[in-house]
C-alpha cells in the first residue's frame, strides 16, 4: 500500500456538498484514494510521497463529457474553416475515411494530452468512424500512455447518404456489424467498479447518421449491461429540420420515442430545445454536454445553460472535437462556458449585478466542469475532493504573469484570467503532469509524428 502526502495548498477547493475551500489545505491519500481532506496542520506529517504545493491552487481534477479526439488531425483545414455543421461534416468526412489505426493512435495522444495540461483527469470521447481497419481499441490502448481515465464511446453510422443520411457511404456500417462490435468491447473493457480507468459508452452517433433500429438496439445492449449511452442531440436547426422530414419528431421527441432518455442517457450540445424539452431532460435525468466552443465556431447557437441548471439538468462541459473548437483546453472552456452564459444573459436583457442567479459565476463555471460533468458521466468517484473519492486532483501556480494582481479571490481568477496550463496533475494519486511537464510522452519527438500524420491525410 502506498501513501501520498499533499499539502500547504494556498487554497484547496474541495466542491464537496459544502462547496469547502481551505486555506492551506491538503490531502492524505491511500492507494489511489482520499483518506482526509483538511489544513495540512491536521493531516499526517508523512507519508511515502511528500508534494507541496505553496502557492499553488488545488481543486478537483476537470471532466471532459465530450469529444472526438481524432479530429486533432484535421485542424484549420482550409475548407472547414467558415462552415455550419452539415457543410463542415461533408468537407471532412472524405477526409476522415483516409485514417487508418495508427492515426487514431496518435490523435488520441495528441487530445489527452492537451487535456491533461489544461487540468482534466477524466474525459469521454465519442469515436464513430473506423476506417481502414480502425478500431477503438486502438484508443483505449493509446490513452493509457498519457494516464487519464477514459470514458470511450463506441460511436457508430449507419445511415449513409444512399438511405437519406448525410454522411457518405464508405464510412458507415451495418448495424450486425455496431452491434457485435459494441458488446465484444463491453465485455473486454468496461470496468464498473470505483475507480475505473475505462468504460464503455454505446454511442450511434446522430439522427441525421444513423437509423431508428440501431439506435433501439443499443439501448437494449447498453442497459444489458448497465453501461451508458451517448449522443449529439438538438446541435443545430437543420438537425430540427431533419428529424422533422425524414422521421416526424423533433430531436428530443425521437428520443422519447426511441426510449433514449433516462438517467442512462447524456447528449452532446442541446442548443436548441424548447422549456417544454429541457423539462423532458430534468425529469427523466439525461445529461447534457455543454461545448460553448464549437457551437460559436460552428454558428450552432447559444445552449439554454441557465435554463438547464435552474430546471436541475446534469450539465458538464466538453470540448468537442479539435476540428470544431481546434483545441482541447477544458480550463479554457470553463472561462468560455461562463463568458458566453454571461453573454446570453446580457442579451436577455439581465444586469451584471443581479443577485437573482441570472448571471453565471466563476465557481457555477467550475463547478460544472467537476461535480457537473462527474455527475454526466454517471460517477460517484469523481468530481469532489472528498473522503473516499478517488484522488483526482490539480493544482496552479498562482505565482506567474497571467495572475497577477488576482490573489484577493485566487479560484475566481483561474476563471476570469486568462486560461493556463496546469503545474500538477494527478489521476488516482499518480502523478500525470508534474511541476508543468506531461509524464507519459516525449512530446516534441510526438508534435512531429501528428503533423505528418495530419499532412498525409490533407494531400490524400
Amino acid at each position: 500500500m502506498t501513501t501520498l502526502l499533499i499539502k500547504n495548498a494556498q487554497l484547496l477547493v474541495t466542491m464537496d456538498d459544502r462547496r469547502r475551500e481551505i486555506p492551506g489545505g491538503g490531502l492524505f491519500i491511500r492507494d489511489g484514494f482520499i483518506e482526509q481532506v483538511a489544513e495540512t496542520r491536521l493531516l499526517p506529517s508523512t507519508a511515502d510521497e511528500v508534494v507541496d504545493l505553496s502557492g499553488h491552487v488545488l481543486l478537483p481534477g476537470l471532466i471532459n463529457t465530450h469529444h472526438h479526439f481524432y479530429q486533432t488531425l484535421t485542424r484549420a483545414v482550409p475548407a472547414a474553416q467558415n462552415a455550419n455543421l452539415f457543410n463542415w461534416l461533408t468537407t471532412l468526412y472524405p477526409i476522415w475515411a483516409r485514417m487508418t489505426p495508427e492515426d487514431i493512435r496518435i490523435s488520441t495522444q495528441t487530445a489527452l494530452a492537451e487535456l491533461a495540461l489544461s487540468g482534466c483527469t477524466t474525459a469521454s470521447d465519442h469515436l464513430y468512424l473506423f476506417p481502414n481497419g480502425s478500431k477503438l481499441d486502438d484508443e483505449i490502448e493509446a490513452a493509457s500512455a498519457v494516464g487519464i481515465r477514459l470514458h470511450a464511446s463506441r460511436g457508430s453510422m449507419s445511415l449513409g447518404q444512399s438511405q437519406g443520411g448525410l454522411p457518405p457511404d464508405s464510412v458507415v456500417d451495418t448495424e450486425e456489424n455496431i452491434l457485435a462490435d459494441s458488446e465484444r468491447l463491453i465485455q473486454k473493457y468496461h470496468d464498473p467498479k470505483a475507480g475505473a480507468m475505462v468504460q464503455i459508452v454505446l454511442a450511434p452517433c446522430s439522427p441525421f447518421s444513423v437509423t431508428g433500429d440501431l439506435m433501439k438496439h443499443s439501448a437494449e445492449l447498453a442497459r444489458k449491461y448497465g453501461v451508458h449511452l451517448h449522443t449529439h442531440l438538438a446541435e443545430t436547426q437543420d438537425e430540427e429540420e431533419f428529424t422533422i422530414q425524414k422521421f416526424g419528431y423533433k430531436p428530443v421527441e425521437y428520443m422519447q420515442s426511441l426510449d433514449w432518455v433516462g438517467n442512462d442517457v447524456w447528449f452532446a450540445h442541446s442548443v436548441h430545445v424548447s422549456k417544454k424539452e429541457i423539462e423532458v431532460y430534468a425529469r427523466e435525468g439525461c445529461g447534457v454536454a455543454h461545448c460553448p466552443s464549437s457551437n460559436m465556431r460552428l454558428a450552432s447557437g447559444i445552449a439554454p445553460l441557465r435554463e438547464f441548471m435552474q430546471a436541475g439538468v446534469k450539465v458538464g462541459l466538453g470540448v468537442d472535437g479539435s476540428a470544431s473548437n481546434d483545441g482541447s483546453h477544458l480550463l479554457a472552456e470553463v472561462r468560455q462556458a461562463m463568458l458566453l452564459a454571461r453573454l446570453r444573459s446580457g442579451l436577455e436583457g439581465a444586469s451584471l449585478s443581479s443577485t437573482g442567479g441570472e448571471i453565471l459565476t466563476a465557481r457555477q463555471a467550475l463547478e460544472l466542469g467537476t461535480r457537473g460533468g462527474a455527475a454526466v458521466l454517471g460517477r460517484t468517484d469523481i468530481g469532489s475532493l472528498e473522503t473516499g473519492k478517488c484522488a483526482d486532483f490539480v493544482a496552479f501556480d498562482m505565482n506567474q504573469l497571467d495572475f497577477a494582481g488576482a490573489l484577493h479571490d485566487p479560484l475566481a481568477a483561474l476563471v476570469f484570467c486568462q486560461s493556463v496550463k496546469v503545474n500538477w496533475n494527478f489521476v488516482h494519486g499518480k502523478a500525470v503532469v508534474k511541476q508543468g511537464h506531461l509524464l507519459g510522452l516525449d512530446l516534441p519527438k510526438h508534435i512531429e509524428k501528428h503533423n505528418l500524420a495530419a499532412k498525409r491525410l490533407l494531400e490524400g
